[in-house]
């Protein structure tokens, strides 16, 4: 009996192509996706760059630059954390070492805003770079340069706006090409770079030689035992990197951080879809089923029949479905690095480990799919088996019912949590509370549909048409097919529309507080940040009533979340508390800004919240550079959102920072003289005086680039979810042959026919777009509420038009095509094999 299933099985996949060849493009496709999420998964772990300025040193001692996160990743730091500058000295000691060379780094400008990475020469050694024109620099103005062009010049640089003027007196050159997208580096003298390095007594990490015959791992093996008492790591190999780029650690976190979240949502998406076009396959052989239960077939006999087909169908497609995957790994890789998420030179870890991973997860899905879609045929007594083989089942299982109820329920409560709760965590949840509402729907669909379907077909049926009439009896009567139908649609608009306007929403909010907490006439920036003390020289220009330079950076708060250790990132802004009431206003609700010094903190309320921090109370976080800092709150505010959630002196913030440079500064002009201002500041030279609305302008340009990323993995998602409309709709019509040549073969013309399919079409692709529109609100009512505290989300009409349209048209054309395909008057279609 085994081998006769098998031959049932084998006749079976090539009898039903459209049915499998739907299952094949639906796993395929599934494949292609979790595989590309897993690489990039992967390379949020172990991905990056090759060395290039350090490649010739044998290891590299650098301070730890991330917090060990037990049981989760680690959260890395956003600015370079620094070594005393006499480890220099103590490693150079060790027996092993030829030689030690302390490296820094200063970003500098031209007056054309290109930037540069500057170095002192001895640290040239490292690469190593070698002169290949002119000499090395032994002046305080003179550098050598490894753009072949520069050569010869005479070149103002800058640091932070304060420029000076160099000679490039040599050309240098390494082995290994430049690392394209990076700053170009230049070298001055050691003395000069020191003079230009914010924080003396440190170096930002120290390359070490080894002596010939050195094995580099024993050697950094020695680093720990020789700086007994301070917390290094050290970097041999491709490691390198990371001590060379700052980015590339934080760029790991945020792509993990990134491909996890997009990855559970993509295998909830997956497993729903998988399991939607194999129920349909499934449900379109239901009259094969019922005969195999009316000649003697057993259930188990039954699973194991479509579980052999399910394997072969799965595993084929999971398999083709690997090399798309890694394809379009690195097409994201590249949306990625265009965005700014990632360094442009950032290379992905093309392991084997997310090719098995997504074999294995889209053969398991489909195979746990077609064991829940095959137990209705399976279980049934043949003569219910052939009666429903021709009716559809009236009625939904308790079961199912139930867990539809509460899996909405649970979404409801979940999107309407940032109500309740304050913070990130409360966002995040109702974002994800779509994905409860969709699953709930898909469960419920078709008690959902039957109730629009009958103020529908009531309707048509009272046109007097007679494709009309048709098409009003069968909405009536095929509840589950239609829902079948219907469910992917309204996924893909319901989802579409949370990530579009969650983020368009959360902009929104952003962009109204800063305006309305700007006070400032102007904006002061540089390429590469705005040196302290020209901040000073334009707070005392006559033409200025006040200056605040303002410096942007990252803390990390880790509280006890059920006796386990909870890791969260806060956006952090160092101001002058002196010029802070003539230049913005963070909306106060409790204490006094004014009295921000250094040991105090100003905190949002969402923050504040979050934290369990009273005004008086004390907070401990660390800083970019990973340095703890405890400080009593003095004041809660509102417009966390968009000034950052945690206000620290500035000062205190700079010297935590790598380049200890101002991000900008806002200037509020005497009155009646903001043109003099402005005159004045430009002046200067290296910097560019924006008004309030031109900065908000810019920023608002280099939010949108950084949220494309969102709109690629959308379109991605979407795409996904488009090819599971148009194999549900194709597979839902291509079922209905039998009763397209029945319809014929009573009367009904082919145009007739097409008619009625364009009409149920049509109230099919509308009840989507309105179940998909109702599931989207609530999380999108809850993410309004967390940020301005109205449940209005901002939404575009324009692109929610788009994206209905888009939905609702392919929808559409899928059913519509499909019918006039098989609508035809062929009275074989009648027979078994239709």
């Amino acid at each position: 009996m085994k081998s006769a299933m098998g031959g049932i099985a084998v006749a079976n996949l090539r009898s039903h192509r459209n049915g499998f060849t739907a299952v094949f493009v639906t796993v395929f496709s599934a494949a292609v996706l979790v595989c590309a999420l897993g690489v990039l998964f992967e390379s949020g772990i172990r991905g990056g760059a090759a060395p290039h300025r350090l490649a010739g040193a044998d290891v590299v001692v650098g301070g730890p630059q991330s917090l060990a996160v037990p049981e989760d990743l680690d959260q890395p730091y956003g600015e370079r954390v620094r070594l005393p500058a006499s480890t220099v000295g103590e490693l150079a000691a060790l027996p092993d070492v030829e030689s030690a060379v302390g490296d820094i780094n200063v970003p500098l400008s031209d007056d054309s805003g290109r930037v540069f990475d500057a170095h002192g020469w001895s640290s040239a050694s490292l690469a190593p770079y070698r002169i290949v024109g002119g000499n090395a620099p032994t002046r305080a103005d003179e550098v050598v340069t490894t753009d072949p062009r520069m050569l010869g010049e005479q070149v103002m640089l800058r640091h932070g706006g304060v420029g000076n003027s160099y000679t490039v007196v040599g050309l240098a050159a390494t082995s290994t090409a430049e690392p394209s997208g990076r700053p170009t580096t230049i070298f001055m003298t050691d003395e000069r770079a020191q003079e230009l390095w914010p924080h003396s007594d440190t170096v930002a990490a120290v390359g070490l030689i080894a002596r010939e015959d050195v094995d580099p791992a024993a050697l950094a093996s020695q680093v720990g035992t020789q700086l007994r008492g301070l917390d290094v790591d050290t970097y041999t190999g491709a490691a390198r990197a990371d001590a060379e780029y700052v980015d590339i650690g934080a760029a790991r976190g945020e792509l993990a951080a990134l491909s996890a979240a997009v990855a559970g949502v993509a295998l909830m998406i997956a497993v729903f879809v998988v399991s939607s076009t194999l129920s349909s396959s499934i449900q379109q052989r239901r009259r094969d089923f019922a005969l195999l239960r009316s000649m003697g077939a057993t259930p188990r006999q039954v699973h194991r029949l479509i579980g052999a087909e399910v394997w072969v169908v799965s595993g084929v497609a999971a398999l083709l479905g690997v090399a798309p995957g890694y394809a379009l790994a690195a097409v994201l890789r590249h949306q990625f690095a265009e965005a700014g998420i990632l360094p442009p030179d950032f290379s992905l870890a093309m392991g084997p480990v997310p090719a098995l991973v997504a074999v294995v997860a889209a053969v398991v899905t489909a195979r746990m799919a077609a064991a829940i879609s095959a137990r209705r045929p399976a279980r049934l007594d043949p003569v219910d088996a052939l009666r429903e083989a021709a009716v559809e089942a009236a009625a939904l299982g308790r079961t199912r019912i139930v867990a539809g109820v509460l899996t909405g329920v649970g979404g409801l409560i979940a999107s309407l949590l940032p109500a309740f709760v304050p913070g990130p965590a409360a966002i995040a949840g109702a974002g994800s509370s779509a994905i409860l509402l969709i699953i709930a729907a898909a469960l419920l669909g078709p008690v959902l549909v039957s109730g629009a379907m009958r103020a529908f077909s009531g309707r048509m049926a009272r046109s007097g048409s007679a494709s009309a009439v048709l098409a009003a009896a069968n909405l009536s009567a095929h509840r589950r097919r239609l829902a079948s139908a219907i469910m992917p649609l309204a996924l893909a608009i319901a989802f579409g529309s949370v990530q579009l306007f969650s983020q368009s929403t959360l902009l929104a909010a952003a962009e109204d507080q800063t305006e309305r907490g700007t006070l400032a006439d102007l904006v002061v920036t540089g390429p590469a940040g705005v040196d302290p003390q020209l901040a000073a020289t334009i707070a005392a220009m006559d033409s200025v009533s006040a200056a605040n330079p303002i410096t942007r950076g990252q803390a990390l708060y880790t509280r006890d979340v059920a006796d386990a250790p909870t890791t969260e990132v806060y956006s952090v802004q160092g101001i002058d508390p002196g010029a802070a009431a003539s230049t913005l206003d963070l909306d106060v609700r409790e204490g006094d800004l004014g009295e921000l010094s250094v040991g105090s903190v100003a905190l949002s309320r969402d923050a504040a919240t979050a934290m369990s921090a009273d005004l008086g109370g004390t907070i401990s976080v660390r800083l970019g550079d990973g340095a703890v800092v405890s400080a009593t709150v003095i004041a809660t505010y509102n417009r966390g959102f968009g000034f950052g959630d945690i206000t620290l002196p500035g000062t205190q913030v700079r010297e935590h920072t790598t380049s200890g440079l101002v991000d900008h500064v806002l200037v509020s002009a005497a009155s009646g003289r903001m043109d003099d201002v402005r005159r004045a500041i430009e002046a200067t030279g290296g910097v560019t005086a924006l008004s309030s609305n031109e900065f908000a302008s810019a920023v608002d340009q280099e939010q949108r680039e950084q949220d494309s990323v969102t709109l690629v993995v959308l379109a991605v998602l979407l795409g996904f979810l488009g090819i599971a409309v148009v194999n549900t709709m194709v597979l839902m019509t291509t079922d209905r042959r039998r009763e397209f040549a029945l319809l014929q073969l009573v009367g009904a013309s082919t145009r007739q026919v097409r008619a009625m399919m364009r009409k149920e079409s049509l109230a099919a692709v509308a009840l989507a777009a309105t179940i998909g529109t109702l599931i989207a609100y609530p999380p999108l009512a809850g993410i309004a509420i967390a940020v301005s505290g109205a449940p209005f989300p901002t939404v575009s009409v324009w692109t929610y038009a788009v994206l209905v349209g888009a939905a609702t048209l392919v929808g559409f054309v899928a059913i519509t095509g499909t019918a006039r395909r098989v609508a035809h008057r062929d009275r074989d279609a009648l027979g078994m094999g239709a």
